[in-house]
């Protein structure tokens, strides 16, 4: 299934905030209303036994072209998957990434970051939607984008170990991890963790099924090239599946060593990082390498390489896409697509604004 929540544009309403649930087929031409089954995915999510059966029904019939009510699928009227969730805790998996940007701010990294995940709470009471612009507030603010992948779970008990944590994978998105870089050393330096440095990520419009993905899906990792562009360009296309330290199943449990997750967590990679073949940190694509899942990374090479970035961080009017295709090139998750534009209090994506 490839579920999507609809933007409604009426204050006041449920809907403004969460959105409304619907189906999309395959080819991303499609939609159908599913609020007869129920109202929202964090329902969904809520009673997964109860809903997911009628829910693949209705997604069969979608897909054969049987359904009279189905209507014109268009990705600039999604919020996010799940426009806001009750938890959103992002890892950093790929530990080349960690090494990189650490490496940047003079910060050695500890033999322990390779045995023990990293994983931070993020914001999670309002995520942008797939086509929603990124709000700049100050250019010093170094802001950067993060493409990652995130699994969605079920209800997860405390405790749970990795085999079991597999099964309480029910969803995947595709996430923008906004952050800004330029604030960062300072949050970090207080030791108490991100904050400021961590506005509203950003999520692909469909939520997709493991079952969805094929072979692509093993059960713990995606393996699929995950492709970045800026201004048009190609950034990045490391494959998702490779130099992945810690699997999603490790992520969720240790998550959940001394906490239940309720339905709806969302746990993302981290930024999808690949090493160099010969070892190294990667190559820029303009130098016939994979590039980069975000600016930082790039910084870092053109450091040790020139000595200094040259790279800039994102600028108002930047424009950056998020996408990952199958090996037809058929989008399995819809695409990141947004615009970097000066922050303004009045922003029309402001959905806490009556």
């Amino acid at each position: 299934m490839r579920l999507a929540s609809l933007r409604d544009a009426v204050p006041g309403t449920p809907a403004h905030r969460d959105g409304t649930l619907v189906l999309v087929d395959r080819a991303m031409r499609s939609m159908v209303h599913a609020t007869d089954i129920a109202p929202t995915l964090q329902a969904v999510l809520d009673d997964w036994k109860t809903f997911a059966p009628a829910l693949r029904d209705l997604a069969m019939a979608l897909e054969a072209g049987t359904l009279k009510d189905a209507g014109p699928f268009d990705p600039s009227r999604c919020l996010a998957p799940l426009p806001r969730a009750y938890q959103w805790a992002d890892a950093s998996a790929y530990v080349n990434h960690v090494a990189l940007v650490r490496r940047a701010r003079g910060a050695e990294l500890p033999e322990s970051f390779w045995e023990d995940p990293l994983i931070y709470q993020g914001g999670s009471d309002g995520f942008l939607g797939p086509t929603d612009d990124i709000a700049l507030a100050h250019p010093d603010f170094g802001l950067d984008f993060e493409a990652e992948i995130a699994v969605v779970t079920d209800d997860v008990p405390m405790g749970v170990d990795p085999e079991e944590a597999a099964g309480h994978i029910r969803l995947l998105m595709l996430v923008n991890d906004v952050s800004l870089r330029g604030l960062i050393p300072g949050e970090l330096a207080k030791g108490f963790g991100f904050f400021q440095s961590k506005p509203p990520s950003a999520f692909a419009p469909l939520a997709v099924t493991p079952d969805e993905l094929g072979d692509a899906w093993d059960g713990r990792k995606l393996h699929l090239p995950l492709s970045s562009y800026l201004n048009g360009t190609l950034f990045g296309r490391p494959e998702a599946g490779e130099d992945m330290t810690f699997d999603f199943p490790r992520l969720i449990a240790h998550a959940a060593r001394t906490r239940p997750l309720g339905a709806g967590t969302i746990i993302g990679s981290g930024t999808v990082s690949n090493r160099d073949p010969d070892g190294g940190p990667g190559r820029p694509v303009a130098w016939g390498g994979r590039g980069y899942s975000c600016i930082a990374e790039q910084r870092v090479v053109e450091t040790i390489r020139d000595g200094a970035p040259t790279t800039p961080f994102l600028r108002t009017g930047d424009h950056v896409r998020i996408e990952m295709v199958d090996p037809d090139g058929h989008s399995l998750f819809g695409a990141i697509d947004a615009r970097v534009t000066a922050y303004s209090p009045y922003s029309t994506n402001d959905r806490f604004r009556d």
